[in-house]
């Protein structure tokens, strides 16, 4: 069986994340909308108690994707020790783009000056972007075609949260339009960037790829996202989800013997409290060691996995020889799971 991608000479030289500056708090995403609640008899608390939100962050507004994908970029860059010249390709993978065109890549390459070598596209795959993004650099580096690659991400939720509070704020929100569209009450914004590079040089993790699965017979319209709004059968979606993760990790464990026990960090695409709590209880791993960001930053789509990673790292919670999974469900529906040496 394929779609498992496994490297041998590939390395993490460099991770950087920028935390959005501006917190909004639950509590204050339903004050906004109290008389719509006290009017479908909603009880205030509901959003933060049933997703494990307190708060998640936006950018100042106007802000876009390639700006704040750029500033994590620079970071790192600098952490990596990498020469901006040596980037042989650039991938973003955030949700949010400045545009339709031109690529947001291509801002991105822009803004961080990169060599005019450097092949440069976005790439979408809901919450897994990312992960999809770091194997696809990857592969390039063991083909031979370059030495260096930069994933980055971007997302910004001010937008589509500004326009679903409008929504829900009027007379014609019903109690079932309100459920359809909370998931995008807990999306957060935020932005990270990673070095992947070939392992000939001094320093650097070892990213050792992983496996990925798809379920999307019938599931792809659970969470449907637009620039404004996004529509989500949360129930659907979980069980649907946790079905394939179950099935994913299941082939994982066995093609690459793995040993659950044995890794010390999981990095999850965080999502809620239900769904966090709902992965380790169905691949039956350890809740204490899943890192958690959801409560203070929401769910920050693509940018959610090494996110997790990138704080795990400055606080201290992953060090050198640290074993770490990298894991994550998208819309689609997709899974994915990734093994890092840290």
């Amino acid at each position: 069986m394929r779609a498992a991608q496994r490297y041998d000479d590939v390395v993490i030289t460099g991770l950087a994340h920028v935390d959005a500056p501006h917190v909004v708090t639950s509590t204050e995403l339903e004050d906004r909308i109290a008389g719509t609640l006290q009017r479908l008899r909603i009880t205030p608390g509901l959003l933060e108690k049933l997703s494990g939100i307190a708060e998640r962050r936006v950018w100042d507004e106007g802000t876009m994707p390639s700006e704040v994908a750029a500033r994590a970029g620079e970071e790192a860059l600098a952490r990596s020790g990498v020469d901006r010249a040596d980037i042989g390709a650039l991938i973003n993978t955030s949700v949010s783009r400045d545009h339709l065109e031109p690529s947001t890549a291509s801002i991105v390459h822009g803004r961080l000056e990169l060599s005019p070598e450097a092949v440069n596209f976005d790439l979408g795959n809901a919450c897994l972007g990312f992960l999809n993004g770091m194997n696809i650099v990857s592969t390039m580096i063991e083909a031979g075609e370059i030495d260096h690659g930069l994933v980055v991400a971007g997302e910004t939720s001010r937008f589509a949260m500004e326009s679903t509070l409008a929504r829900l704020a009027g007379d014609g929100a019903t109690r079932a339009m309100f459920h359809e569209q909370f998931a995008t009450l807990t999306v957060g914004s935020g932005a990270v960037a990673m070095v992947l590079s070939r392992a000939d040089g001094p320093g650097g993790h070892r990213f050792l790829g992983g496996l990925g699965r798809a379920s999307t017979i019938g599931n792809s319209g659970l969470c449907v996202g637009q620039a404004d709004e996004m529509r989500t059968d949360s129930s659907g979606l979980l069980t649907a989800g946790m079905e394939l993760a179950g099935r994913a990790w299941k082939d994982a464990v066995a093609a690459f013997d793995w040993d659950t026990d044995s890794y010390d960090v999981y990095c999850l695409h965080q999502v809620s409290k239900v769904h966090t709590r709902a992965v380790a209880d169905q691949l039956g791993l350890d809740h204490d060691r899943f890192p958690s960001q959801y409560p203070w930053f929401g769910n920050i789509g693509p940018a959610g996995v090494p996110t997790v990673l990138s704080k795990a790292v400055e606080d201290g919670t992953v060090t050198d020889g640290s074993r770490v999974m990298l894991m994550g469900v998208g819309s689609g529906i997709n899974a994915a799971a990734a093994e890092v040496i840290w």
